[in-house]
């Protein structure tokens, strides 16, 4: 007969219990240190006491016409009925680096693609993108980084100002633009598709969904009012809705880096990203390389054959 296969017993079992399971020690994500959106809002300040210096008001008009003279010296305003904004007259936002649709197309000043982010129509103008500057970007730079935010920042500013230029050409109007509002509305976008790429991560989904969307709304609304360029709204926030999918995403929920697995234990771990954050990630991309590749070739091909003579012989 076969000997019986050996048991522990109760005394053995109580004396060597299961080990635990296992216990994740998750560190919480580290806050970056908000630096460069204060360091935008004290350049856009910078800039905007600049602008004044050099309009001088009371050297083209008498000092009765411009506003709070006696005060301001040359700082001080255009007439309120030429800029309703307590601000500079358009010749010196022109020369100071604002979007026109014939210096940029026809004289090749690319660069006022981005110096007219800084330049700012006036005091009220200035106030009012200082505060949403504040408001959204220092959270933002807080959860994701400078590195992100100001790539961020610039190419919806980019993208704001490529699609005002389109709209200055398309409607041949003479009027400039100037102003961080694309910036702006492509952080607002960016922080809405940031909700829906990691929807997985946040408690109260609906309430901040719809926060953000009457956020959003109301943004867009004033851009329907007089003398706002509701175009570079739209682009800048088109350009960051669809590069916060590419720069913005964050691990799935319950996701566990291996470094934080104790030695001997072979756990399960979810993998970093779902699939779909891969999808937007990937449709994204391409949205945008084939966005600013026809809003440019729409700006600039059209007169490519007197620009540039070697285009006129080969055939389209």
């Amino acid at each position: 007969m076969g000997k019986k296969p050996p048991h522990q017993s109760d005394i053995e079992a109580a004396r060597y219990p299961p080990p635990p399971p296992p216990n994740f020690y998750i560190p919480q994500p580290r806050l970056w240190f908000s630096w460069l959106v204060p360091l935008i809002f004290l350049a856009n300040i910078a800039c905007f006491v600049y602008t004044m210096y050099e309009n001088d008001c009371p050297a083209y008009l008498n000092d009765e016409s411009c506003l709070f003279s006696e005060y301001l010296g040359r700082f001080s305003f255009q007439p309120f009925r030429e800029n309703p904004l307590l601000g500079p007259a358009i010749r010196t936002l022109r020369l100071l680096g604002a979007l026109e649709e014939d210096l940029v197309v026809e004289r090749q000043e690319v660069w006022r693609f981005f110096s007219c982010m800084f330049l700012h129509a006036g005091v009220v103008h200035l106030l009012a993108n200082m505060f949403s500057l504040l408001f959204i970007g220092i959270r933002l730079e807080k959860e994701f980084g400078f590195f992100k935010i100001g790539l961020l920042y610039v190419l919806s500013s980019f993208g704001g100002s490529l699609l005002s230029i389109l709209h200055l050409k398309q409607n041949r109007s003479s009027t400039v633009s100037v102003g961080a509002s694309g910036a702006l509305f492509g952080l607002l976008g960016a922080m809405l598709s940031e909700l829906l790429t990691n929807w997985s991560i946040y408690a109260n989904k609906c309430a901040a969904l719809a926060s953000l969307l009457i956020i959003v709304g109301l943004n867009l609304a004033v851009g329907f009012l007089p003398h706002v360029d509701n175009s570079a709204h739209v682009g800048g926030f088109l350009t960051g809705y669809f590069l916060g999918f590419v720069l913005l995403m964050r691990p799935q929920y319950g996701y566990v880096n291996r470094k934080y697995i104790p030695p001997g234990y072979d756990v399960k771990r979810k993998s970093k990203y779902k699939w779909y954050q891969y999808f937007y990630l990937f449709v994204s991309l391409v949205v945008l390389i084939l966005g600013f590749a026809y809003c440019l070739a729409n700006l600039y091909v059209e007169n490519a054959a007197g620009k540039f003579p070697f285009i006129q012989s080969y055939p389209r």
